[in-house]
């Protein structure tokens, strides 16, 4: 027989155990009030006549109740409910006291968690304080227990129990042209559309302030939008010099004069969106998280578009100033580059490329998105599904995710002791799990107003619906995303597998969880995602959890992470290229689209990472460059 815990884990039936809780019940009472060992005995019997292959854990302590009831040892009865209850009171005990005070002595304690703030600073503080208040109740009364404990266990890992409390978002596409070309409010003030290039970019950064300020992850932007902005303060700059000076000046250099001034403005415009970013801090108390979409369209503002694309990419690749004068690469925001049939290396405007492959093989961004093989469907990076509107507009900006619940894959194959039947019984356990963990996130946002977030719902961040209204109708279909992360497939199949099977086996875990999220998708209408790009600092967290728990074992937990793709590993000094085939083939089988690491560790040649860039455009949606430490 199986036993079900509260946190979804199938164990095997112990006796033991049931002797053990009725043993210190009776140790609690009068020698009368007592049952023998006979009488457990029986109990223990009862429950194994019952012949059931899985019976829940509290359904075997309400056998117990009634027996004990049964033989009329109320008090014996009760003094077992008081343990129950005492056992289950120690699972919810209430830890935030000592959370907080550590939080404001030991800051050095939480820099490591998987929280990217700063634990020092008095705002981070006050955001880490609130988010133990909110995990602290998130865990004690809002969410199934058996959710908390898969959590604590490392089993899933709930992402949102920091803001669970509120109903806020995870992370968005802003639809910022509606917000610059139609007037926004930002704290109660009217932002009137910008006049000129510098002030967009302002009005920009403020935006991104105060959209992260009510979500808890990523909100991306596509620069395009400021492009128009840009050809404002040239027409501006041109119609005032020829106002002053059209008696003078001749309209060839009028225009020269203009340019420049335009050119000055976008370097301090851009200037302004990276200091910005990377020093203002949300009311979350840490700076936000921004992915930039570098993407050049056919269109009257071209010119305008590249021109602020290459300034991007130039200011990328100079990096920016540390507290010691030294320049390093960015934090944020991180940049994702559209190749397509107009910048492609031998397009017309290539040299885009060149150039942000000469700032990727220095400062690892951007990533390169080839619009041949995604056709631009994408919402951030790898959080996506196509929605039009009533028209049959594809709709790509004022999208969001709701939350993501990530599932350790490699825990699971410990667990099983390498045998695959029970690691894909257990599997389809801990799915359940997840799936319930995100319809809680759903159910929590269902009914929230507009007034929640003015800036996202109301002011057109998201959409512009009017105040008081409910934002139901984003969330109960696949307008918005709900995101399941996986991670340690690589760990998983080493431990599961000889090398020769590994691939085979990598392939029906993939497609177990693919064809798992399909059906959810399907049987509720909802936006469920496979996700696969999740945070490194969560790779470290599952492999120390499962290490104090299954002890040191070489390739799997004795690293210190798991591997957070389905990238295959080069470890043999694989072709890059003939990776890069291998996983794509693998992708398209499931239906499944990652962004695929190429490891430049050994790569000087400018020439060779053009190469490999092109060669991306034509046969792999997005790949990323990064240099692999040895050892």
């Amino acid at each position: 027989m199986k036993i079900v815990k509260r946190d979804g884990r199938i164990v095997e039936y112990d006796p033991d155990k049931i002797r053990i809780a009725i043993g210190k019940a009776n140790a609690e009472v009068e020698q009368g009030a007592r049952v023998s060992e006979k009488q457990i005995d029986e109990i223990i019997k009862y429950i194994e006549k019952l012949n059931k292959k899985r019976m829940l854990v509290e359904d075997i302590q309400d056998i117990i109740e009634e027996k004990l009831m049964g033989l009329k040892k109320y008090d014996l009865a009760k003094h077992y409910i008081i343990y129950r209850y005492t056992r289950a009171l120690v699972r919810k005990s209430n830890t935030t006291d000592e959370t907080i005070l550590s939080i404001i002595k030991n800051p050095e304690d939480v820099q490591n968690d998987i929280s990217r703030t700063r634990a020092k600073t008095i705002a981070s503080q006050r955001d880490l304080i609130a988010g133990e208040i909110s995990k602290d109740l998130t865990k004690r009364m809002l969410l199934p227990e058996k959710i908390v404990l898969a959590h604590e266990d490392g089993a899933i890992y709930f992402h949102d129990a920091d803001f669970f409390l509120q109903p806020m978002i995870n992370s968005s596409i802003v639809n910022i042209k509606d917000m610059l070309d139609n007037t926004t409010v930002i704290n109660g003030k009217l932002i009137e559309s910008p006049n000129g290039f510098q002030v967009a970019c302002t009005v920009m950064t403020q935006i991104i302030a105060s959209i992260a300020s009510g979500q808890y992850g990523e909100l991306t932007i596509n620069t395009r939008h400021l492009a128009k902005y840009l050809r404002k303060s040239y027409d501006k700059y041109k119609t005032n010099l020829k106002e002053k000076y059209g008696q003078v000046l001749n309209d060839e250099l009028i225009k020269k004069l203009s340019k420049g001034r335009a050119k000055d403005e976008l370097i301090s415009g851009v200037q302004t969106i990276e200091y910005q970013i990377n020093t203002l801090m949300t009311t979350n108390g840490r700076d936000p998280s921004v992915t930039l979409i570098l993407d050049l369209e056919e269109d009257e503002y071209i010119e305008e578009n590249a021109n602020i694309i290459e300034e991007i990419l130039k200011q990328t690749l100079t990096g920016v100033r540390d507290s010691e004068g030294n320049f390093i690469t960015q934090q944020e925001p991180n940049l994702i580059y559209i190749v397509n049939e107009l910048n492609k290396l031998n397009g017309k405007y290539g040299y885009l490329t060149t150039l942000a492959i000469k700032c990727a093989q220095r400062r690892f961004i951007p990533a390169f998105v080839s619009s041949k093989k995604l056709n631009q469907c994408f919402l951030a990076e790898d959080i996506y599904i196509p929605y039009k509107d009533e028209h049959g507009n594809n709709i790509m900006e004022g999208r969001f995710n709701q939350g993501v619940v990530t599932i350790n894959l490699p825990q699971i194959g410990l667990f099983s002791k390498k045998d695959e039947n029970v690691f894909f019984e257990e599997l389809d356990n801990r799915l359940d799990l997840c799936f319930e963990a995100l319809m809680c996130r759903n159910h929590a946002l269902l009914g929230t107003l507009s007034d929640t977030s003015p800036i996202h719902y109301i002011y057109g961040g998201i959409s512009r619906i009017e105040p008081g209204e409910k934002i139901d109708k984003f969330l109960k279909s696949n307008y918005s995303t709900l995101s399941l992360g996986y991670l340690g497939i690589h760990e998983l199949v080493r431990y599961m597998k000889n090398e020769s099977e590994e691939e085979e086996f990598k392939y029906k875990v993939l497609k177990k969880l693919k064809d798992t999220v399909d059906k959810w998708r399907k049987e509720t209408g909802l936006g469920f995602l496979l996700y696969s790009n999740t945070s490194n600092n969560l790779c470290k967290y599952f492999a120390k959890l499962d290490r104090d728990k299954y002890g040191s074992i070489k390739d799997i937990t004795n690293k210190g992470y798991y591997t957070e793709n389905y990238s295959i590993d080069s470890k043999n000094k694989m072709d890059i290229y003939e990776k890069l085939k291998l996983e794509q083939e693998l992708g398209e089988k499931l239906g499944l689209v990652i962004k695929q690491k190429v490891d430049i560790s050994h790569i000087k040649d400018e020439q060779k990472l053009q190469e490999i860039v092109d060669y991306a455009y034509y046969n792999n949606p997005i790949i990323q460059f990064e240099r692999k430490m040895e050892g």
